[in-house]
């Protein structure tokens, strides 16, 4: 779990999202029980880290179109969870997500407004809340804007939107004090991965980042497929 973070937190920093794609199938190999409030501590934390280094650029305006419908998934997906099948709810969501990489990666540009905005909040809120990969909505619809700005914006809306699910689940009494623990433990390895991915990122070609974060939305998408089709068949 700790090489697992660690991996997850370089990845965030140099693409804006990745804690989930790493970090979440190696959690729920290990200690599924600890899915998805661990991985939702540590979403709410590695933004805090990354904003106290780089807090320029962020679209405050495009986020404020996001919060509300946010809101609106988070209390969709507390009410999914309690009601269908985890694993079911992730067959969905990777299935919606990877037709969405692949609609925009060539054929299909999709538009930067108040629709889409409020869009992004909606998926965004449902599969954060019900999964913990609630990153590839918003990204997908930010591919195209500079990446300090992408990742600044990111991370701003994954510390809001964690901390929203989080609120959520507890509400609903899905929440375990021991697992906040076990969260602060693997904390340093956020700290370590955001100090190694700020250096690497300065290595990575500007053209290079848009199909590295398409690539990994559609990764988290088939890791999530994968996961959550194995759990169906146990």
């Amino acid at each position: 779990m700790l090489c697992a973070v660690l991996v997850g937190a370089v990845v965030q920093n140099l693409v804006g999202l990745g804690l989930g794609l790493v970090a979440a199938p190696v959690i729920t190999l290990v200690a599924p029980e600890l899915m998805p409030d661990v991985l939702l501590w540590l979403a709410t934390a590695l933004p805090l880290v990354t904003l106290w280094r780089d807090h320029d650029d962020i679209d405050w305006r495009g986020l404020g179109w996001t919060f509300p419908t946010r809101l609106v998934g988070t209390v969709a997906a507390v009410a999914a969870v309690a009601a269908i099948s985890p694993a079911a709810l992730g067959v969905l969501i990777g299935l919606v997500v990877l037709a969405a990489v692949v609609l925009t990666w060539r054929a299909v540009t999709v538009p930067l407004n108040r629709g889409t905005l409020l869009g992004a909040g909606l998926l965004g809120g449902f599969a954060g809340t019900a999964s913990s990969v609630g990153g590839p909505p918003l990204a997908i619809l930010y591919q195209h804007s500079p990446p300090q700005r992408m990742r600044t914006t990111l991370a701003v809306y994954f510390t809001t939107g964690s901390a929203i699910s989080l609120l959520g689940l507890g509400l609903g009494g899905q929440l375990s004090l021991s697992h906040f623990w076990v969260s602060l433990a693997v904390l340093p390895m956020l700290f370590v991965g955001t100090l190694a991915g700020s250096r690497l990122r300065r290595r990575i070609p500007l053209a290079r980042v848009r199909p590295a974060v398409l690539a990994v939305c559609a990764a988290s998408a088939l890791v999530l497929l994968v996961r959550s089709v194995v759990l169906l068949t146990t």
